[in-house]
């Protein structure tokens, strides 16, 4: 019998395929769990023209957990993204509602980026980098400073 997460996630898939153009989901072959989103940065913001890449990992209790999502390959330089690829965004962790979906994730990312006024990494870049090492974002204390970028 197919979990609730995964008949949820295939609703998902085909709502996102029929109505996103913006972005392109890539569900693992190997993980029904685990889906890499492809998007570009929107026009007329300073990230214009750059392609990223998240990695969306869920477990069985989504969508009253959240999932992980960590941005792969070279993530933004963003004053709410680590270079390991970890995104302090409240509607990650404690502000995550079962409402929320992939594709209301992906452009709060999105929009995230778009309203940057200057690429700058998070002051604590280095030391959640360092301290973080091996571990998953979902497993971190975060301390939300603001809900600017």
């Amino acid at each position: 019998m197919r979990s609730r997460a995964c008949r949820r996630l295939e609703k998902e898939l085909v709502q996102i395929r029929r109505d996103h153009s913006s972005f392109e989901i890539i569900p693992s072959e190997d993980e029904e769990l685990n889906w890499r989103v492809v998007f570009s940065a929107p026009e007329d913001c300073i990230y214009t023209g750059e392609k990223y890449t998240l990695n969306f990992t869920f477990d069985d209790n989504y969508p009253v957990e959240s999932p992980e999502v960590v941005f792969v390959g070279k993530p933004p330089v963003h004053e709410h993204v680590y270079s390991n690829g970890f995104i302090c965004l409240s509607s990650l962790y404690n502000g995550w509602r079962p409402s929320f979906t992939v594709a209301s994730t992906v452009l709060s990312i999105i929009s995230m980026l778009a309203s940057a006024k200057s690429k700058k990494k998070p002051k604590d870049d280095k030391e959640v980098v360092r301290t973080t090492k091996g571990q998953r974002s979902k497993d971190q204390s975060w301390e939300f400073h603001d809900e600017t970028c």
